[in-house]
Order: structure tokens, then sequence, then C-alpha cells
């Protein structure tokens, strides 16, 4: 009895319920318009700075999705040096080169027809340096084997399969119409783009052709789907950071479409492109405040630059101004006296002195509270405008 979506009489031929997705796709059509002047408003340093930041977060969290964890100096360094900006290292270890090349080709090469070398290409590189014993347990740069692929939980003998992909036999067939579909359907008008991306994302998972590295390859995949679609080789959001933040839902709604409950019906996968446009969303939002932050740290200083500040004050201003962000070291709620003294490592007097005179110079306001208890922030100036004559 057919089980899976792949063994539908229609696959794969999909439908969705346009009106449900309607008001999601004019939400985002608004949010990238958003997210766009804001980066336009910006430097061309600051938007490089956007760019290489948001290739680095694809990359860290869509191995995170898969529980792997990377050398993020390394490939930061990877990513910087194509991007013309100073590398941290100086010799990034094979992985990192391997990564980067892959993310590299997804997110500028966008008029490259994408076909079956290319895939196998992006899958060696996303094996760089793991030549060793893994090599032996995969085929790098090169289909799976003949063994069933399944996604198994729970006991061996009464194992439950949450996912299991088209046989080995006819592998290439499968791939070969994906990625016709995938060159020729860029050109649609009919389609819109960011669906175009949810359902590629959909499809080259099902097919699961690799031994291993499907995840990862599927979401540098949509990656190139969504920059051809905007079109701009430039990234201001992480796809991948919205999809590890629900990495259950996901994992979810993947099994679930994947699923044939009603044989008889056509495949509809209005659920699986709503979950991912609500992942998207996110996404654009959480990459218009980081640019926010960004250019409000950017103004912040370009309005004391005449100001005399040591390295000690000038390092914790820049943790205060990271706010939010506890991966980079930011006090949200401000900082004590205390906070100042072990971060610019410095004495309790010279600390004190250091806050007197950022309160001074307007660097810093005292939040209310006395006592070991009194934490500073940032004192934000207000741009002046024709309106405050």
């Amino acid at each position: 009895m057919s089980r899976w979506i792949w063994q539908h009489p229609e696959w794969p031929r999909f439908g969705w319920q346009a009106d449900v997705l309607a008001p999601l796709l004019r939400d985002i059509a608004l949010a990238q318009g958003r997210l766009l002047g804001r980066a336009s408003a910006s430097d061309a340093a600051l938007r490089v700075e956007f760019n290489l930041d948001t290739l680095l977060q694809n990359l860290i969290n869509s191995s995170a999705i898969e529980g792997e964890r990377l050398n993020v100096d390394s490939v930061r360094s990877s990513l910087a040096r194509r991007l013309g900006l100073k590398a941290d290292v100086r010799q990034p270890d094979a992985g990192s080169e391997g990564l980067a090349r892959m993310v590299w080709d997804a997110t500028t090469q966008l008029d490259a027809p994408l076909d079956e070398v290319r895939l196998r290409q992006w899958h060696a590189w996303l094996f760089a340096g793991d030549d060793g014993f893994l090599g032996q347990r995969i085929r790098i740069g090169d289909w799976r084997g003949s063994e069933p692929m399944q996604v198994v939980s729970g006991r061996i003998d009464r194992p439950t399969v949450h996912f299991e992909a088209p046989p080995r036999e006819g592998l290439e067939a499968r791939i070969a119409e994906f990625v016709a579909w995938f060159n020729s359907s860029r050109g649609d008008v009919s389609l819109d783009p960011l669906l175009r991306a949810a359902i590629a994302h959909f499809w080259f998972v099902t097919l699961h052709p690799f031994d291993d590295g499907n995840g990862r390859l599927t979401r540098a995949l949509t990656d190139l789907a969504l920059a051809q679609g905007e079109p701009q080789s430039i990234r201001f959001y992480a796809m991948s950071a919205a999809i590890l933040a629900d990495r259950r839902g996901y994992y979810q709604q993947l099994e679930f479409a994947q699923k044939l409950l009603e044989p008889e019906h056509s495949i509809d996968l209005t659920p699986w492109l709503q979950w991912f446009l609500l992942a998207l969303r996110t996404a654009i939002h959480s990459a218009e405040a980081q640019i926010d932050r960004v250019l409000d740290k950017s103004r912040f200083w370009q309005q004391r630059r005449a100001l005399s500040l040591s390295a000690e004050q000038v390092k914790v201003l820049n943790r205060l101004l990271d706010g939010d962000q506890p991966e980079r070291g930011g006090f949200a709620e401000g900082i004590s006296a205390a906070q100042y003294q072990a971060v610019a490592k410095v004495s309790k007097a010279t600390a004190t002195r250091h806050l007197a005179d950022l309160i001074a110079k307007g660097c810093l306001v005292r939040l209310p509270g006395g006592g070991r208890s009194t934490r500073y922030q940032i004192q934000w100036q207000r741009e002046h405008t024709d309106l405050d004559a």
C-alpha cells in the first residue's frame, strides 16, 4: 500500500491553497522591502558586514540543526576572504574552506544552471577534510548507495519509521526531473519565487539523494532559490537560523507532509508552505532588528567621533551597544560598576572614574537605583531635524 508522498500517482504535481498563503506572501514582500531599505541606508562597508554575518549564521545554524558544531572563527575567515575583508584566521581548515565554497557558490552564482555535477560538487565541499573514517562510511560527492534510506526512532525490534526516501533504483531520473524543474521554474511568472524556494526545499529533501548531508545541502539549495527570487547575491537574513529556532516544528512539518494519508486526493503542500513562509518572515524580522542594532551602533560612534576615550571605555561601550546579544557579551539590562571592572579589567577606583567620565561625556546614563544595584546604560542622542528648530 502506498505510504509516502513520492508514491502518489500525481507526484510531483504539488498543489496548495492560494488564499491561505496570500496574506503571508504579502507580509513577507513588505518585510523584504523594509529590510532592503534599512540595509541600503547603511554604507557599503556595513552592507558587506551584514552579508558576512548572514552567510556565517546560515552555515552555523544549518549545521546546528543536524547537531554539528563548526569552528566559527575558521569559517568566518574563509567567508571574509571571499568578501574582501580581513580574515581572523590565517589558514582556515579544509572543512571551513569547503563550507565557504559551497555557500558562496549557492548565493553568488545565481545565473549558473543547477545540474547534477554542481550538486555533487556541493556535497564534496560539504565533506571536505572528512576523507578518513567518514569517507569510508559515505560516498562523498556521489549519490547514495542501494541501502534503504530511512529516518527511524524507537526500539530496534519495533522501530518507528518517520520517513523513507525513494528507492535507489531510478534515483538519477528523479534528480534529473527535479533539476529540470528548478531551472525552468525560475522563469515561471505564475509561481511565486518564495513558494518556489519552499517547494524546492521539500522536493529535494524528499529525494534524499546522498548518504549524508541532505539537510544542509537542501538549505543551501533553498538559499540559492531565495537569492534568485530577489534577485541579489547579498544576503541580509539567515533562513537556517529561523529553522533552528523551531527545529522540532521543522521536522514535524516535513514528516507530516511526507506521509500519504489520502492517496485519492491531490498533493496539497499548504501546511508545509505555510510553515516555511512563517519561518522566512521570522528570519527577515530578525535581520531587521540586527541591522537596526548595527546602524544604531554606527550612529552612536559617528556622533561621538571627537571624544577622547580610553581603550577600556570603548570596549565596555561596544559590549553595551551589543545590547540583547548575549552571544556577543551584551548587557541588555545595563552594566554595574562591578561588571565594568570585570569587563575592562581595571581597579574599582578606575571603574568608578571611567563611569563618571562616560556620563559627563554623554555616552552613558545612570539608571534608577542606588548603591551596588546602580546600573548604567547607553545614552542615545536624538537625530537633529528641521522640526527641532
